[in-house]
């Protein structure tokens, strides 16, 4: 797992470079603003930065018949068999992209769950060694994955 060496937050550094990027080259500075203000969202990493460009991309497909964007707006070719073809073809076209835009989403939190599920296999063994160094823990095997049960233990 890598972490940013400039983390998205202000900071006397991340002013310091904003500041510096305006001297220079104002859309430096600008760009440097926008990391500081939005950097959050995009977690640091390609991957959640890519999810994050895909679920915006996916609600501009989604609402683009309501606003009057995108190819819903041709004009007629002049023929109502191309015509109607074309609108048929653009629908079908339509349906798949919204089926691999849920596949992607799908995709996408199966990937989540298993970084989860390493995390927390890790977290455990860490604890199991933890606690078997501590004084006065020995090898407490029916507590390791019992999060909810507070039985008195």
């Amino acid at each position: 797992m890598t972490t940013a060496i400039i983390k998205p937050q202000w900071s006397p550094l991340t002013i310091g470079l904003m500041v510096l990027g305006f001297i220079i080259f104002w859309p430096l500075g600008l760009a440097m603003l926008a990391y500081i203000l939005w950097g959050e969202k995009f977690g640091g990493s390609a991957e959640k930065a890519q999810h994050y460009w895909n679920k915006g991309c996916g609600y501009m497909r989604n609402n683009h018949k309501q606003h009057g964007f995108g190819r819903s707006d041709f004009t007629s070719s002049g023929n109502a068999a191309f015509d109607e073809y074309r609108a048929e073809q653009l629908k079908r076209l339509e349906e798949e992209r919204a089926r691999l835009d849920a596949e992607i989403d799908a995709f996408h939190e199966y990937m989540a769950n298993l970084r989860k599920a390493k995390d927390r296999e890790e977290f455990d063994r860490f604890m199991g060694e933890h606690r078997g160094n501590r004084q006065g823990f020995g090898d407490n095997s029916n507590n390791q994955n019992d999060w909810g049960n507070n039985n008195g233990q």
